[in-house]
């Protein structure tokens, strides 16, 4: 035979396949009505644990972890058709709807908004990316940010989500489960992390370094070679730290912030660069107190927890395989107070315009686990 004459066999047997396949979605489909009609789960465990080890028994030896992996998929995409065809939770397709309609067109230039920090900060950078003519306010901390967005204080808040290079700010996650908000906007901002000191500081003199612990991580190479016995000193803001020097007129002591603290704080720059990849970028997001989706929003970020036993992240995970989805982050984090159960966030690429993506959404709103949609958004670069 010619491998033509191969190619022929295989077009007709994928027909069949198709042909089958078709049939046994319009069953799992018939099964979820069934299942929905008589109040029982979509999830039977037990029966697919019996249709797994048949099929691999049934099959020959060199094939029988092909034809697990195969019913498995099956399986996962029959779960996803009976998930999509319940009615799900019609408080969050409503939530989405109006805010498409009650959303501007345009993003706003001009808004009032909360960033943690002092003059300098990168978050401070960020906003001005986001809002060039937009009126900034400084807090303490991140959760005075959140507050400030939630209490009417500011329309918009600007708070640091992860690092690429030291990962996740894990403080910001740990707030988020706590307050009400929603993400309207993402923005990366390249960092390029400076060393600063006051005028006359001899590079060879500095004793003690301070700025955030994330800085201080996302420097550590140039810090273990060229300062190993420095005090390293964390605290709230690349920004404050550069203030504190300045007030300090000490000239043993030095900050890592960013450049535009070199005139704000009347220092001197040390070194330039000193992060330890060129490709330093954090990840900003942007919140308001209501749902908001601008168009071209193409992100969606939302927090889900799923019952404590085997295999209940991967079934919530092929929900989002079933449709195509591009998971883009997945981060856990534990849940207080309860040993080695965990929430999940989610950042995947999707539409809202997509009626699969609005009807997925409203069925994890209606399940019995927790449920969070933080935002549909873009993200500019």
């Amino acid at each position: 035979m010619e491998l033509e004459d191969y190619r022929n066999q295989i077009d007709e047997l994928d027909q069949q396949l198709l042909k089958l396949f078709c049939q046994r979605m319009d069953l799992a489909a018939a099964i979820g009505a069934f299942k929905r009609e008589h109040h029982l789960p979509v999830f039977n465990p037990t029966r697919e644990r019996e249709i797994l080890q048949r099929m691999t028994a049934q099959s020959p030896a060199e094939l029988g972890t092909y034809a697990r992996v195969l019913f498995e998929t099956i399986f996962d995409l029959s779960r996803s058709r009976q998930d999509l065809a319940s009615p799900g939770a019609p408080d969050m397709q409503k939530m989405i709807t109006d805010a498409l309609a009650d959303t501007p067109q345009i993003f706003p230039a001009d808004s009032t908004v909360a960033v943690q920090g002092v003059e300098g900060a990168y978050s401070q950078q960020a906003a001005s990316r986001l809002f060039p003519r937009g009126s900034i306010s400084f807090f303490k901390n991140w959760d005075g940010v959140f507050n400030a967005v939630e209490k009417g204080l500011c329309q918009y808040g600007i708070l640091p989500i992860e690092n690429s290079t030291n990962g996740t700010v894990n403080q910001v996650y740990d707030l988020m489960r706590n307050h009400n908000f929603y993400i309207v906007r993402s923005v990366k901002l390249q960092i390029n992390h400076q060393l600063l000191a006051n005028p006359g500081a001899n590079p060879l003199d500095i004793k003690e370094i301070i700025s955030h612990e994330q800085a201080l991580a996302q420097c550590g190479k140039y810090l273990k070679e060229h300062y190993p016995k420095a005090k390293l000193t964390p605290c709230s803001n690349t920004a404050l730290a550069a203030q504190q020097v300045a007030e300090s007129q000490r000239t043993d002591l030095a900050a890592i912030c960013s450049g535009a603290c070199k005139q704000l704080y009347g220092l001197q720059t040390l070194a330039d660069q000193i992060q330890n990849s060129d490709y330093n970028y954090t990840r900003f997001i942007c919140i308001a107190p209501k749902m908001q989706i601008f168009p071209g929003a193409d992100r969606i970020s939302l927090m889900v927890s799923v019952p404590h036993t085997p295999g209940s992240l991967y079934r919530l995970m092929s929900r989002f395989s079933a449709l195509g989805v591009n998971l883009l982050k997945l981060e856990s984090r534990p849940l207080p107070g309860r040993n080695f159960e965990f929430m999940f966030y989610f950042d995947f690429e999707a539409s809202v315009y997509s009626p699969e993506i609005v009807q997925l959404l409203s069925q994890l709103a209606a399940s019995p686990d927790v449920f969070v949609l933080f935002g549909c958004y873009s993200e500019v670069v």
